[in-house]
């Protein structure tokens, strides 16, 4: 079995690239970067390049993109160019080689307006049937290529899995305001809650999609730890996370007051997992509760891929004329 991993010197590129290296498979990294782990350095909007590429691969994990810092750097036509054309070639590329399946990294993202719900109202209970709604060039560019691959599913009966992701990015927010009201450790055992994953699950999940593609046909599921609050939680959690938090998991209380952290007062949305684990046979290992548990005992809360692949920083804040290929 031959395995094309796009995006192979970003985060989650770098991630696959080292574990299924591990796990002994032959396996292809493509990036517009060189990196120690990008075997074939160019663009995937190539056609030539990427049909070269794709000769006797079996299964593709399509993790390059331009993502949400990008908005501030490129133009709307490099998202177009990378995130639909660049997914088109592949997904092209890849009925043309008979590729058995094929798993669209996508992001929570496309979501958009609909994860923040009006003021008065309880936070949004997000699965897969909240109808996204992109606020910006990234989220409405990953919506599409999510369409492009159900497209490719329902016209050439190729596989095609699409993992909406939520954060694993270990760089600082993006949001001036969210650094400065926590420490950046602080604000991601937070996130656990209800909107981050650990590289090293996401991984798991990407794997286990490309097991399971053949038999699902086509599917989209949200990449997120499992939260551990329910829908009657939704009312209170968006103005009072504090005391629901303090209800499902009372020692954390004591150990954010041990480390001087905070709880954020309200939450806005929830991603929910469930459908991923169900469809995928998905089990999640780093949670709010995994994390406690290395607070506790003084421990990194990051798995070891985590801490292996690092923090990347995002590319050049210039436009380039053939843009990256590193995963959000």
């Amino acid at each position: 079995m031959k395995i094309l991993v796009t995006g192979s010197a970003g985060h989650l590129g770098e991630a696959m690239m080292r574990t299924l290296q591990a796990l002994g498979h032959d396996v292809i990294g493509l990036d517009i970067l060189q990196s120690s782990l990008t075997t074939h350095p160019g663009s995937i909007t190539d056609r030539a390049f990427v049909r070269h590429c794709m000769k006797g691969v079996t299964t593709v994990f399509h993790a390059a993109t331009l993502h949400k810092p990008h908005v501030a750097t490129h133009e709307e036509q490099q998202f177009v160019d990378t995130n639909i054309t660049g997914t088109l070639t592949l997904l092209q590329e890849a009925v043309s080689a008979g590729v058995e399946s094929f798993i669209f990294t996508s992001t929570t993202s496309v979501f958009g307006d609909a994860l923040i719900p009006p003021d008065g109202q309880p936070a949004a209970w997000i699965t897969e049937d909240v109808v996204p709604e992109p606020k910006n060039i990234y989220g409405v560019t990953k919506a599409a290529a999510e369409d492009l691959c159900q497209l490719y599913h329902r016209n050439h009966r190729l596989p095609c899995i699409v993992l909406r992701t939520s954060r694993f990015f270990p760089e600082e927010d993006d949001l001036p305001a969210a650094r400065e009201a926590y420490g950046d450790a602080n604000l991601k055992a937070n996130e656990y809650l209800y909107r981050r994953v650990d590289i090293e699950d996401a991984v798991g999940a990407h794997l286990l999609a490309a097991r399971r593609a053949r038999d699902i046909g086509f599917g989209k599921y949200i990449i997120s730890a499992t939260t551990p609050f329910a829908v009657s939680d939704m009312a209170l959690l968006r103005t009072d996370a504090p005391t629901v938090v303090g209800r499902l998991a009372p020692a954390y209380k004591d150990l954010y007051s041990r480390l001087d952290w905070k709880m954020a007062p309200g939450l806005d949305r929830v991603y929910v997992n469930e459908r991923a684990r169900l469809a995928l046979g998905w089990q999640p290992k780093y949670d709010f509760g995994y994390v406690l548990g290395c607070l506790e005992r003084g421990e990194d809360f990051r798995s070891p891929l985590a801490r292996a692949v690092g923090v990347k920083g995002y590319h050049a804040a210039t436009p380039m004329a053939h843009p990256t290929a590193q995963t959000a």
